[in-house]
């Protein structure tokens, strides 16, 4: 059974999502996430377990991304492999035998409609177990907080890939803090920086998917 297990999160790391899935080619014609996820499910491991393979799947290719061995393509795929483990795991999360780690709201700010980012942040906190509730692109601050309002004690994620928004992303982590002061936002794109975030009153900024699924994991464990 650990072979399955082992299987999904080296499948997800490959990027590997299915029989059909002709990447990568040294796997075409072998089965993917999706085949391998169903058979861990009949066999009787747990949800959780397979969940943990997913999220140790996206650190291994985060930390490849990190350390420039592997590309935003690579990254699109393994969110894709583990897009599908996770659509046998809905039911789970449905029933309440899983149980998420928290709600993170997410959205490009006003003005802004780049989303492969924001895309890519979303499908990796996903993998590490975390309910996203995305917003889309141009997003109001109005929204923000309507989201906020109906997701109390969410985390808040705000992307930018522009310049000329990162104003509109201060003015919304701005909005955030005055209406609701113990909400925890963090912000992220390729303009910002740790320095800029602190200017905006953000409690974080992550320079990738995977510093924003880290900042995730300590804000949980700190909860």
């Amino acid at each position: 059974m650990s072979d399955l297990v082992d299987q999904i999160g080296s499948c997800i790391e490959r990027g590997k999502v299915n029989l059909a899935s002709p990447y990568p080619k040294d796997l075409k014609g072998q089965e993917g996430a999706d085949e391998y996820a169903r058979q861990a499910i009949a066999a009787g491991i747990g949800p959780e377990r397979i969940l943990g393979a997913c999220n140790d799947g996206m650190q291994r290719i985060g930390a490849k991304f990190g350390r420039g061995e592997a590309f935003v393509p690579e990254l699109l795929m393994a969110a894709k492999a583990m897009n599908a483990v996770m659509a046998h795991l809905k039911p789970f999360f449905a029933a309440g035998t899983v149980k998420p780690k928290g709600q993170f709201v997410l959205g490009t700010v006003a003005g802004d409609l780049h989303d492969i980012g924001k895309n890519l942040v979303s499908m990796v906190v996903a993998g590490n177990g975390w309910e996203v509730v995305d917003l889309g692109v141009d997003v109001k601050p109005a929204k923000f907080l309507d989201a906020v309002r109906s997701h109390p004690g969410c985390v808040v994620g705000l992307s930018a890939l522009l310049t000329t928004t990162m104003g509109n992303m201060a003015a919304t982590v701005k909005e955030i803090k005055a209406q609701f002061p113990s909400t925890v936002v963090i912000v992220g794109g390729a303009p910002l920086s740790a320095e800029a975030a602190a200017q905006m009153g953000a409690d974080g900024y992550a320079p990738d998917p995977q510093g924003a699924a880290a900042f995730l994991a300590q804000f949980a464990a700190a909860a």
